[in-house]
């Protein structure tokens, strides 16, 4: 899922970020692009974590740690 915020203002250490239903969320400067500014626009990508993927890595990682 991609989400689309825009970074409203700056208030201490912290951005508001608006999405475009006007909900807002308090994000930490620091976790921002060094060049942000007020009305830049951001893209934040979620994602659900492929469970095969991390059972194959686990499988893996048992099989090359096992004590021969």
């Amino acid at each position: 899922m991609n989400i689309e915020l825009i970074i409203d203002k700056f208030e201490g250490e912290s951005a508001i970020l608006k999405t475009k239903d006007n909900k807002t969320i308090n994000w930490p400067k620091e976790k921002l692009p060094k060049d942000a500014k007020e009305q830049m626009k951001l893209n934040f990508y979620i994602s659900e974590k492929n469970i095969e993927q991390e059972t194959a890595k686990n499988i893996l990682n048992e099989i090359l740690n096992h004590d021969t």
